[in-house]
């Protein structure tokens, strides 16, 4: 196993990979549209027969939550049926699918942090489109690992740390929602994680152990709005902003999509399978911010 097809060319994981694939040995081959698109199947069919990979990181997805509650029909395309064309195309030719997926499977409701084992429960479209997504991919290939994660931030793209930092260096005051609580992820640390998982499908071949959902983000939890304030204080350990962070409700900053106020996610399974212990969130905002802020 060598060539590995990266799909969502540009994203904050795509572009992470591009970096954590060829230090295990692999060749990333990224792809995205417009020569790749899942509304096209026969862009991505075309890619197949001209890329041969040995293996598939689905990183391709319809990410904005609030725009999927007014085009359902859109996201479940992207999120849904582009990881069964790539289920089915992968198994075809006999190869690992590693499919990205989210903690917005979850309600949000549960107490404490989520197992694999959780009933899923989206509560809006785009949570509904990536489970759909999820079983497509396990149901055409069961060569499938589903890698759920969430909070994700990195030196590119759109995310809470950039925003922060814009919107910190313009206002001395800011409010950040205190009452949903998750695990923030680097994109580069998780792009190790996913290298290392195919590096384990390399060095033993695809065991059964590996099939199924695997929760994958940074260790630890916090909110949003403690999140905030870490960006800030080690932001301005840089020469970053520092504005004060002032804690509401998730009631006081209304969206269209529902978010999930319990994103915390247990990382065992991902331990006892693999061998990954990942970095604390803290350290995986630090990569980030060297990056941003060097």
């Amino acid at each position: 196993m060598k060539r590995i097809l990266v799909t969502g060319k540009g994203g904050q994981l795509a572009t992470g990979l591009l970096d954590a694939l060829p230090a295990m040995g692999f060749e990333p081959m990224a792809v995205g549209q417009p020569e790749f698109e899942f509304d096209k199947p026969e862009t991505v069919e075309a890619a197949f027969r001209t890329l041969r990979p040995d293996a598939v990181v689905n990183c391709a997805a319809w990410t904005a939550v609030d725009a999927a509650e007014e085009d359902e029909p859109g996201a479940f395309r992207a999120n849904a049926l582009g990881p069964a064309l790539l289920g089915r195309l992968t198994a075809e030719a006999g190869i690992p699918l590693i499919q990205i997926s989210t903690d917005y499977v979850y309600d949000g409701q549960k107490p404490t942090p989520y197992v694999e084992t959780d009933e899923p429960r989206p509560v809006g479209a785009y949570g509904r489109t990536k489970l759909a997504g999820e079983w497509a991919a396990l149901a055409a290939n069961p060569q499938t690992v589903i890698m759920r994660t969430a909070w994700v931030v990195s030196p590119v793209g759109k995310n809470f740390v950039k925003t922060m930092l814009a919107v910190g260096a313009s206002r001395p005051e800011l409010k950040v929602v205190a009452d949903q609580w998750g695990n923030p992820t680097a994109a580069p640390d998780l792009a190790d994680a996913i290298a290392k998982v195919l590096a384990r499908l390399r060095e033993t071949g695809w065991q059964e152990r590996y099939r199924g959902v695997f929760h994958a983000t940074n260790a630890g939890h916090v909110s949003w709005h403690g999140f905030a304030e870490a960006i800030f204080e080690a932001a301005s350990a840089r020469g970053g902003p520092k504005p004060v962070v002032h804690a509401i409700t998730t009631a006081e900053y209304p969206t269209k999509a529902v978010r999930p106020a319990n994103s915390q996610l247990v990382l065992d399974k991902l331990r006892d399978t693999f061998g990954i212990e990942m970095p604390s969130w803290q350290q995986g905002l630090n990569r980030v911010l060297d990056k941003l802020l060097s």
